[in-house]
């Protein structure tokens, strides 16, 4: 029996009568979300942002960076670690006495088996670990267990750092593997129960999820860091910027997370509401699929780069969301590049275009999430690109569908953004620089595979070669090399830096809000 379904649930038709009385619980924290992005939530496959959050507050790794500081990498489910360079290996403790949510304590069996999984199913996160050498194949020899101690070993000459940097990433979160093997169907290892179920040992564990309509989540009493004060906390899917101020300001949910700009200034002086800002890992740009022959030419790339009314649209429709920055790499990291080279001008625009022979008009669809900012972005962009002759054709989606076709390669234009897989600036090299194999069936959960773009044979090996070196400083260089290389020529035109503004009750404190959706964490928030 599973005591978190039968000790500690407020029913959720309990919460929602109490929302209707325009009060929520005390010991509830309930959040207004646009959460339509969620493609899967089992923690093998999850790729999305939403679900990166998900995975935050049900499951742990053996190291990670934590709600207490997530800037420095602590233990997890690991108590210590020791590295040996040399042999390319590190070595883990694992804590003691730590169980999953159905009781099932964590082991090193368990380790194994949730890293044998993710590279048996090969969902779109996978990379992240098989970057250390390992395979189905090779996965036993690599990770091995011995009662409270786990042994991993890579292949490839990595700094420890980077080594550490991925087992803290969402794909290398920890499965109560005996549960997900129970559940299986069809050789899916639990997948499809584990899309609907948690089985971690996080602070949280999920008691239902309604894909579109909403995520509710149970404390765990027994989380080795401590119960959460809140017993439960209920994500409610609501898309529209002016529901969730409306539903905040009558006091139906405590926090909204997706409001515009003009809500965030509607609600100035408003009783019991306060706005925190937390700077953001993520990077919007603007890409064209290079299987579309009229989008291959470099002329339309840099022409593109003059299009973008950068500090037009960051004082006005993003104001308080995002700021102008044209790499790769966010601001606040080590080695980010921070210049911005290009400013609106599309005279400019129109004469590489003239130069290079272009033929216009060229006529482009545009792929946008169905929500704010985005669309107002798309509308923007469509207006300044139509000064030069390209013309956008908006086709708006879901979150999903949006995502979808662009891991399809079946878009022309996307709008899009994206984040660090992991805190190493390799994650983002690798997206935006490298590409080792541009066929259809080598499929790559990278921003150059999936828009068919091949960079060039030099800027691939810079890319590896920053990746291996070992001066701490001489990477960082390398990385900002690689910045400025597809700053300047590449199909991807990298315009904003998020910056999210969160409206919520004046009550709520200890919310944490990460650089990245892997570290929004829900287990310190009280509500006085």
């Amino acid at each position: 029996m599973n005591f978190l379904k039968t000790g500690l649930a407020v029913s959720l038709l309990a919460v929602m009568a109490s929302q209707a009385a325009a009060e929520t619980p005390a010991n509830a924290l309930v959040v207004a979300q646009n959460i339509d992005d969620i493609v899967t939530i089992d923690p093998a496959s999850a790729y999305e942002f939403t679900s990166g959050e998900y995975v935050a507050n049900t499951y742990d790794q053996l190291v990670r960076y934590d709600a207490v500081d997530t800037t420095v990498l602590a233990g997890a489910l690991a108590e210590s670690w020791e590295v040996d360079a040399e042999a390319k290996a590190i070595t883990f403790t694992l804590r003691e006495g730590v169980t999953f949510s159905s009781g099932n304590p964590v082991t090193g069996a368990d380790v194994v088996g949730s890293w044998t999984r993710v590279l048996t199913l090969n969902k779109a996160p996978a990379f992240i670990l098989t970057q250390l050498g390992w395979t189905v194949d090779n996965i036993a020899e690599m990770v091995t267990a011995d009662g409270n101690t786990v042994t991993v070993r890579y292949a490839g000459d990595f700094a420890p750092a980077f080594v550490l940097n991925v087992l803290a990433s969402r794909p290398a979160s920890i499965v109560d593997f005996t549960t997900a093997m129970a559940n299986e169907v069809d050789g899916d290892m639990g997948h499809a129960w584990l899309n609907q179920n948690s089985a971690g040992s996080g602070p949280f564990v999920l008691r239902q999820f309604n894909p579109g309509q909403m995520i509710a989540l149970t404390a765990n009493p027994n989380y080795y860091a401590g119960a959460p004060a809140m017993e439960q906390v209920i994500i409610r899917h609501v898309p529209e910027a002016a529901t969730q101020r409306l539903m905040l300001e009558t006091g139906d949910v405590d926090m909204a997370m997706n409001l515009t700009p003009d809500q965030v200034a509607g609600l100035a002086g408003t009783e019991g509401v306060e706005v925190e800002t937390f700077p953001q890992a993520a990077v919007h740009w603007l890409s064209f699929n290079q299987k579309d022959e009229d989008l291959t030419n470099p002329a339309v790339w840099e022409a593109a780069r003059y299009l973008v009314d950068y500090q037009g649209m960051a004082d006005t429709l993003l104001n308080g969301q995002m700021i102008v920055h044209q790499a790769f790499w966010p601001t606040g990291y080590p080695g980010a590049v921070e210049d911005n080279p290009f400013t609106y001008d599309p005279e400019k625009a129109a004469q590489i275009l003239a130069d290079a022979g272009v033929e216009l008009p060229i006529r482009v669809t545009l792929d946008v999430i169905n929500s704010n900012p985005f669309t107002d972005m798309a509308q923007a962009l469509q207006a300044s690109f139509a000064q030069a002759g390209i013309e956008f054709e908006i086709l708006p989606g879901t979150g999903s569908q949006v995502i979808t076709r662009y891991r399809e390669r079946s878009h022309e234009a996307m709008l899009l953004y994206w984040g660090p897989d992991f805190m190493d600036p390799h994650s983002n090299a690798k997206a935006f620089a490298y590409n080792a194999n541009n066929d259809d069936d080598h499929y790559a959960s990278t921003t150059t595979w999936r828009n068919a773009w091949m960079p060039p044979a030099e800027m691939n090996e810079l890319t590896m070669a920053a990746l291996t070196e070992a001066d701490p400083e001489a990477r960082l260089d390398m990385y900002r090399d690689l910045q400025r290389q597809v700053q300047a020529e590449s199909p991807i035109v990298v315009m904003f830096q998020a910056v999210k503004q969160v409206a919520m009750a004046d009550n709520v404190e200890g919310f944490v809000n990460g650089a990245s959706s892997d570290y929004v964490y829900y287990r310190l928030v009280t509500k006085e």
